[in-house]
């Protein structure tokens, strides 16, 4: 059995990526349902919040799911760590921060351990401080992302061979030929995001789906570069005014405030790209359609496996 399968007690080696503030139960519920692993990414939400979320994917689903605590981000660290502890949470993933203080609080609790990374510096790291799980993310990937700018292809390879621990790969990946892509490349699971807000069952404004499904290939950008915070966004009305602001040099603390968790809501729960950003990878130029969680990881896999047959029969001269 594929290891992060066995390791995670899931179907299909696919995880949905963190989501902050937008995340919710029903996405996540139906992540899990779907065979993947769902999950919750907390944020800047307060305890209570996340709780309620927490209880209420547990209410939809049997199957396993995990937490993304954004170590940096959430000023609640302590309070979330208890609400994964308390809640058996089966799976926490941890990102944007020094993980090492923290692993060995889950491992006493039989809790699997991913962590987010973005070099080899930070994988072998992990893998150190007893992380399960590495998810390595290129910067094609959405959202907040490593100044470094590795990109999946050439980071995935070099981290599977910096570590012992499985490898997911993250970051410009939305379908069955990206998945086999990321396999080839010796990752043993894939992380999903932008493909997964395109979904029937992804609980998001409508015309934030639309954004995506009409997206060519260069329809993200880069803000934050000049702070240092860099982060990729569809390219909108609001996004154009954050590049604005940094050619007027902006600090880092206006920057952050303007990229605020109030400020990503206003764009993916309202649709509103005037006032309010939405985050998206560069895998939002591929995708077309709105299909359900379960329909996506049923065609990722068949696809994969197509293209496996495909490849072994023609890839090669002999």
């Amino acid at each position: 059995m594929n290891d992060v399968c066995r390791l995670l007690n899931i179907r299909y080696p696919i995880l949905q990526g963190g989501m902050g503030n937008i995340s919710n139960a029903q996405l996540t519920s139906a992540v899990s349902e779907a065979g993947g692993l769902g999950t919750i990414g907390v944020g800047t939400m307060p305890p209570d919040e996340v709780e309620e979320i927490i209880v209420e994917t547990k209410r939809r689903t049997n199957q396993p799911f995990a937490v993304n605590i954004p170590i940096q981000v959430t000023p609640y660290v302590e309070e979330m760590v208890s609400l994964v502890l308390k809640h058996r949470v089966p799976v926490v993933s941890l990102s944007a921060g020094n993980p090492a203080p923290i692993v060995p609080r889950f491992a006493e609790q039989g809790v699997k351990v991913i962590v987010v990374t973005a070099s080899v510096k930070q994988a072998k790291k992990a893998e150190e401080a007893g992380a399960d799980v590495l998810v390595a993310e290129g910067y094609e990937a959405a959202g907040i992302n490593s100044s470094m700018e590795l990109t999946t292809m050439t980071l995935i390879p070099q981290i599977v061979r910096a570590v012992h621990v499985p490898v997911i790969a993250a970051g410009g990946i939305g379908d069955g030929r990206g998945m086999l892509a990321a396999f080839a490349l010796g990752a043993q699971g894939v992380q999903l995001g932008t493909r997964l807000i395109a979904t029937k069952d992804a609980p998001f404004h409508e015309a934030y789906k639309q954004l995506i499904t009409d997206a060519d290939e260069n329809e993200t950008v880069i803000v934050g570069r000049s702070v240092g915070r860099v982060r990729r966004i569809m390219r909108t009305p609001y996004a154009e005014k954050l590049l604005q602001y940094e050619k007027a040099g902006v600090t880092l603390e206006k920057f952050n405030e303007y990229t605020s968790e109030y400020y990503h809501r206003r764009g993916a729960l309202d649709g509103d790209f005037a006032e309010g950003f939405v985050n998206a990878g560069q895998i939002a130029g591929l995708i077309e359609d709105l299909p359900t969680v379960a329909e996506l990881f049923q065609n990722m896999i068949e696809e994969a496996k197509q293209q496996l047959h495909l490849l072994y029969h023609t890839a090669f001269c002999q």
